[in-house]
């Protein structure tokens, strides 16, 4: 029964991924780097040094990901970018150093950044409601 619900699940985020709008998927990839993050950290103060490595990983190719997709032609992206690469420095130190303050200084400013994400998609949402 468990290996149904497994698979039930990950046939839901399939789907979720596949109808998601480009909006979303960014807020998914946020949420995604924060979950792995979160996963790095505890690992980390756990001492299971090779599953914190993996989750690390995962989350600088996020950010990497985030990266090479900023269309560079706005202000806004050229900062974003300094960000990004501050993150990544983050978790890149955070995971050669063992060092758990890295880490948290990279899930502080992605969680601010995915906020104002968020917050971005509902004024866009509230704004194409007004235009009806």
């Amino acid at each position: 029964m468990n290996m149904l619900n497994s698979q039930m699940a990950a046939a839901y985020k399939n789907q979720q991924i596949m109808t998601a709008s480009p909006e979303q998927l960014t807020l998914l990839l946020y949420n995604g780097a924060l979950r792995f993050l979160a996963e790095s950290i505890l690992a980390l103060e756990k001492g299971e040094m090779e599953k914190s490595h993996k989750a690390n990983l995962r989350v600088q190719a996020i950010v990497r990901e985030f990266m090479v997709t900023l269309d560079m032609n706005y202000e806004l992206s050229q900062n974003w970018a300094a960000l990004y690469e501050y993150i990544e420095n983050c978790l890149i130190e955070g995971n050669i150093k063992k060092d758990v303050q890295q880490l948290n200084n990279a899930k502080t400013i992605l969680e601010e950044m995915r906020n104002t994400w968020q917050e971005a998609m509902k004024q866009a949402q509230q704004s194409k409601l007004a235009v009806r």
